[in-house]
């Protein structure tokens, strides 16, 4: 008979036992409102976001902050994990959060290069996109400072609620569901890219491959705080770039 230590040892990481941090009831409730507001708010999104960008930018920072509240109130329900168990503990030297930071680059900038080509394989990049994209997106550029700063205040917003919405509780709740821990990420990976209606089919999809690569990263990695990082510096730097395309007329 094999020791009980050899025989843990040989159980694959997807099916190790995962225990849900909050009811069934409390995902499925606001994985029905992330996927209302995407589709039933896209249209009106647009209509609020040409006129006035700062309380389109306002309002979405209230709503990520409601989703984190009401996440915060049911684990704290289920009293199974705590935020910080969540986002993976905390930086005990300067040294973690150096390395932290490093991680965060290397993936960025290879998830741009692995995106960059599968949106190039599905249309949405090369000649004569650049037209689209400021079209589909356009309502979400800044268009003087203080819209600037606000925008920055959205995008850092976005890169701690996202990834602890998304792939801090997403990701452990399905996965406990499932008892598969790949599943939770692919599950939350959907999910996020249903989040983003507004953007159209394809770059749905596209952004539900940025999930799962973010998913991913937060499995291995064992924290939220790379993706974190990551998520922010994406979204700024897009918002540098089509606020560069408006006014440069790059296109």
């Amino acid at each position: 008979m094999e020791p009980a230590s050899e025989q843990q040892a040989q159980v694959p990481a997807s099916a190790t036992v995962i225990e849900p941090i909050a009811p069934l009831w409390h995902t499925l409730l606001l994985v029905a409102f992330i996927v209302l507001f995407s589709f039933l708010g896209a249209s009106s999104q647009r209509t609020v976001g040409q006129g006035h960008r700062e309380w389109l930018y306002l309002g979405t920072i209230v709503i990520e902050w409601i989703m984190f509240a009401y996440i915060y109130w049911g684990i704290r329900k289920a009293k199974r994990t705590t935020v910080r168990e969540l986002i993976g503990g905390r930086w005990n030297t300067p040294e973690d959060f150096l390395l932290d930071v490093a991680v965060a680059a290397v993936f960025w900038i290879a998830a741009m290069v692995v995106l960059g080509g599968l949106g190039y394989a599905m249309g949405l990049s090369g000649h004569g996109k650049a037209e689209e994209t400021k079209k589909v997106l356009s309502f979400l550029t800044p268009q003087n400072l203080r819209q600037a700063l606000m925008f920055g205040a959205l995008c850092i917003t976005a890169g701690f609620c996202e990834e602890f919405i998304f792939r801090g509780y997403f990701q452990r709740q399905f996965a406990a569901a499932a008892k598969n821990v790949y599943v939770g990420i692919v599950g939350s990976a959907i999910v996020f890219g249903l989040g983003h209606g507004y953007e159209g089919l394809k770059r749905m999809l596209l952004i539900g491959v940025y999930g799962l690569m973010f998913g991913i990263l937060a499995h291995f990695r064992k924290s939220l705080r790379p993706g974190m990082m990551a998520h922010t510096w994406h979204d700024a730097f897009t918002g540098l770039v089509l606020y560069l395309i408006s006014k440069l007329k790059l296109v």
